[in-house]
């Protein structure tokens, strides 16, 4: 069986459209605001496969958090309204935390399985959908809002994680998901030695986090059928343009690559805040794959064609050229905010991803 690739993707998210946008801010009713997204996301479907892209999403049109909507529609979960949001630099993000109230599950009708129907019915590339992967579940969630006696053991709280997880993954391939994105971006911000120190004021051994996110995702996704891609995104915060860490993929990329059977990897790699392209040489050679994100989204300037090709040339010395994409370094909406560009920009940076996929590979 043939999984889906490409050398030219994206993350997932983008600009919401003005509809949308309008009827969120007038708080529409559920049928007007569904009403909005349905006219919507055909034509971001369209405008997709317009620049030349195989791969194709909803832009996430849907949510508001590229993963408090879904995770707050498991089982065992709620999204509860705090005084502060999450620090970004400069900024915080709204001001809601997930907290785990019962036994975790995914739900047979979690609302994004339809909407990644809605993608499928929609086009004649390849659908994709990006959730949040199981880390985003652990890392965002306050020990003090883990509420189930049983889950104050981590044991038993990362198995309940991961068996969640599994269920989602058979659950987007019978729908007819033959590629999933898992945005585990916490790999990247345990980078980051104020994360990390982070973690460890909240009782926690970050290097030993790391292991254990390896082995949720892996647990999640190891049975999957032979024709179900799998991807991982990793970056350091995408809220209006801004970020929340900095540090390289030293301290995780053996457990990236070796300890998950991920396929296909989203690598933040647009400034120096991502740190060098050393840890690629621990991809093991195959079909393993890693979409060097060396194109931003939280700017409009137009990255020079021939100084990307030149960063996949470096990045070749590390990892096989064969085993190598182009794609944004991140989502160019995480939030219903969207980052500081236009829709005529975000378009001009999906043009531009293909064109050096086609210069690089001769594909897309």
């Amino acid at each position: 069986m043939t999984k889906p690739r490409f050398r030219a993707d994206h993350v997932g998210s983008l600009l919401r459209p003005a509809p949308i946008a309008a009827a969120r801010a007038q708080k529409a009713d559920p049928a007007t605001l569904r009403a909005a997204e349905d006219a919507a996301i055909p034509l971001l479907i369209a405008m997709q496969e317009e620049v030349g892209l195989k791969v194709v999403t909803d832009g996430e049109a849907r949510r508001a958090f590229w993963h408090f909507d879904f995770l707050g529609l498991l089982d065992g979960m709620e999204m509860r309204t705090r005084e502060e949001g999450v620090q970004f630099h400069g900024t915080k993000i709204p001001p809601v935390r997930p907290v785990i109230t019962g036994p975790l599950g995914f739900p047979a009708d979690h609302p994004m399985l339809e909407h990644f129907r809605f993608v499928k019915d929609h086009t004649t590339a390849c659908a994709k959908i990006s959730i949040p992967g199981p880390s985003v579940l652990h890392y965002r969630t306050d020990p003090e809002d883990v509420l189930p006696a049983e889950y104050r053991d981590p044991d038993a709280l990362t198995h309940a994680i991961a068996a969640t997880y599994k269920a989602a993954v058979e659950a987007y391939y019978a729908a007819g998901c033959r590629y999933l994105q898992l945005d585990d971006i916490y790999f990247a911000y345990l980078g980051d030695p104020a994360q990390r120190a982070l973690k460890q004021a909240q009782g926690y051994d970050p290097d030993a986090l790391i292991t254990r996110y390896a082995w949720m995702i892996n647990e999640a996704i190891k049975d999957r059928p032979a024709d179900m891609t799998i991807a991982m995104h990793m970056c350091r915060g995408n809220f209006r343009s801004t970020y929340a860490a900095s540090g390289g993929y030293d301290a995780a990329a053996d457990a990236i690559f070796n300890q998950t059977d991920v396929d296909i990897y989203f690598m933040e790699y647009d400034n120096e805040r991502s740190g060098s392209l050393d840890p690629l040489r621990l991809l093991p050679k195959g079909d393993k794959r890693v979409m060097a994100g060396f194109i931003t989204t939280k700017t409009p300037e137009l990255e020079p064609v021939d100084a990307i090709c030149r960063k996949i040339e470096e990045a070749s010395r590390f990892a096989p050229l064969d085993q190598l994409g182009i794609a944004p370094q991140c989502g160019f909406a995480s939030t219903e905010e969207g980052n500081a560009i236009s829709p005529q920009d975000q378009r001009r940076k999906l043009e531009l991803v293909v064109k050096v996929a086609q210069t690089v590979w001769g594909e897309a």
